[in-house]
């Protein structure tokens, strides 16, 4: 009789462990896809973005080796750009928060906010033709021709990696930025798809930037269909 009942506790223990463990693997990958859910950009998040890049997945993500980075020309990002921050404001970025708050740790509102802080600009169109940027902002628009100044790789809060490529104005409008910065989830030439920007007049100011990151789009692209490319990866 007392060994069934030593036999009994023992195995009502184990089951009582092996249900912990799980409960607390569990919490584990819960918190582990939060946190990746919150990496699009890590921009403190450079944070939980909207696209997947097969084979290059780990580097989008933010992880990658030194050796791995290349420098890059600023005809990578060469085209006529509009920034999504109206799309946003306007609702018809409403799908996308909507399914960021059915994967992530936030409401749609939320999201909303957090973006709005990250693609507010006045800057809604930016054309990038040889090395000759230009800004347009409220009908108007100012000029500069810019040359590479290298890279900087950024360590972000949540442990991943990203990579600014810098440009430097070389000449034109007094009114254009001294500096301009891209980061597109790629640390090696290929064409942009999209990226986001930085820009000023302090290049060190520019790299602790990591809350606001004016966001472009091909201009060719409908508000629609830049909702689409987001929620379909």
């Amino acid at each position: 009789m007392q060994t069934a009942i030593t036999k009994c506790v023992g195995a009502l223990a184990i089951v009582s462990t092996l249900l912990l463990a799980a409960q607390a693997q569990a919490q584990a990958n819960q918190s582990a896809k939060d946190t990746s859910a919150h990496d699009h950009h890590s921009h403190g998040d450079d944070k939980a973005h909207e696209h997947s890049h097969g084979s290059d997945d780990a580097i989008y993500k933010g992880h990658f080796e030194d050796s791995q980075i290349e420098a890059r020309a600023l005809s990578d990002w060469q085209g006529d750009w509009q920034s999504v921050y109206p799309y946003l404001e306007d609702g018809t970025l409403d799908p996308v928060m909507a399914q960021k708050a059915e994967h992530g740790d936030k409401s749609a509102e939320e999201y909303r906010a957090y973006y709005t802080t990250g693609y507010r600009t006045q800057v809604d169109r930016i054309v990038i033709s040889g090395d000759r940027v230009t800004f347009h902002e409220d009908g108007g628009f100012v000029e500069g021709r810019y040359a590479s100044d290298g890279y900087e790789i950024l360590t972000y809060e949540a442990g991943n990696r990203g990579v600014r490529y810098v440009f430097k104005k070389t000449e034109g409008d007094d009114e254009a930025p001294g500096f301009i910065q891209f980061s597109d989830h790629r640390i090696a030439p290929a064409q942009a798809d999209h990226y986001h920007l930085y820009w000023g007049n302090d290049r060190a100011a520019l790299l602790k930037e990591v809350t606001n990151w004016p966001t472009y789009y091909p201009s060719s692209l409908s508000g629609d269909e830049i909702a689409s490319e987001m929620t379909a990866h």
